[in-house]
């Protein structure tokens, strides 16, 4: 098994291809040791001295470090923790675990607006986000402002602000007038 690296916009963050699925649908995402108890996989990767974040997409693993330890000192601890996991027959989620389809529900009179906002998340925005591995969902949407929550390698980001204000806000803006700002959350 030959799995592959590639660095994201957040130098906290490294992501990891296995070169097979990961998770068939959604997303999870685990920002803490505490919070992996349904994922083997995440255990494992926990497991390394260092790890403070874990992230699935559907073929891709991410991985956020502490501040105190260099990606030379725990990438191959991470790499055979991973190898290891998809060599032992494992499943990568528990069979009770959900994963996140995505957004938030949003129901009343903004309806219509809320359903433009995914439906742009869903085809301009979360495609590139999970490319530099991570997720942004949308979380809620009052008097003009759209919530979201930023995910895996978007997660503490040092230019999560910039891609949100400039990217995300501005592409929103054009396409729906109702939309006069956006503003991450956290869940």
């Amino acid at each position: 098994m030959f799995i592959q690296t590639e660095s994201t916009p957040n130098p906290a963050t490294l992501k990891f291809l296995p070169g097979q699925t990961v998770l068939n649908t959604g997303t999870a995402d685990f920002p803490t040791a505490d919070a992996a108890d349904k994922s083997p996989l995440a255990l494992r990767i926990f497991a390394v001295a260092g790890v403070e974040g874990v992230f699935f997409g559907n073929d891709f693993v991410t991985v956020t470090k502490s501040e105190t330890v260099e990606w030379d000192h725990i990438k191959p601890a991470i790499l055979g923790a991973v190898m290891e996991h998809f060599q032992s027959g494992q499943p990568v989620m528990a069979s009770d675990a959900e994963t996140s389809s995505g957004h938030s529900e949003h129901t009343g009179e903004d309806a219509e607006v809320v359903n433009q906002i995914k439906e742009l998340l869903d085809s301009r925005v979360r495609p590139a986000v999970a490319q530099d591995g991570g997720d942004i969902t949308f979380h809620g949407f009052d008097r003009g402002i759209v919530y979201l929550h930023m995910q895996g390698a978007c997660a503490g980001c040092p230019s999560s602000t910039v891609t949100l204000k400039m990217g995300i806000e501005n592409l929103l803006r054009h396409y729906i007038p109702e939309v006069i700002e956006v503003r991450p959350v956290a869940v």
